[in-house]
């Protein structure tokens, strides 16, 4: 059997930094700079949802019930692994990640999960069309914090 087609360094480079600069957003609780890093028709699911078709409804399905409500998410880049097509069209990456959660008291807990995302390289370059963000076994789903939205 062939080995999984793991991506070139560079491609390699391109998704730590992507998988860098979006967790950047998260944190941030910034909407409007992540959104263009995604397909306008991206299909996503995660903790909250089944799929769920367009960045739109993602946003208000999925970011609004999370973003603002959890801190220093972050993704594992050195566990992280991409994987891409011979011809350089789509590539996968999965990773692990860290974020923050809170109770309704405001104690503190670890809230890791890990994701899947593909992407698409077109003309106008590489979007992310499909998401699958989701939290390890056993963390509890709920989160209570309540931070401000930078830009929707």
């Amino acid at each position: 059997m062939s080995p999984l087609p793991e991506a070139d360094p560079a491609t390699r480079a391109f998704f730590t930094t992507w998988l860098d600069t979006f967790s950047s957003y998260v944190r941030e609780v910034d909407y409007a700079s992540a959104r263009p890093l995604f397909h306008p028709e991206v299909l996503a699911f995660g903790t909250h949802r089944d799929v769920i078709a367009g960045i739109d409804t993602w946003k208000s399905a999925q970011w609004d019930n999370v973003w603002p409500r959890t801190a220093d998410f972050r993704f594992n880049l050195e566990a992280t692994r991409v994987l891409a097509a011979n011809d350089a069209s789509m590539a996968i990456v999965i990773a692990p990640w860290t974020s923050t959660g809170f109770h309704k008291d405001g104690e503190k807990f670890d809230r890791p999960g890990r994701a899947t995302m593909v992407f698409h390289k077109s003309d106008a370059g590489w979007l992310c069309v499909h998401s699958h963000m989701s939290l390890n076994r056993g963390v509890p789903q709920d989160s209570h914090a309540n931070r401000p939205v930078k830009a929707s």
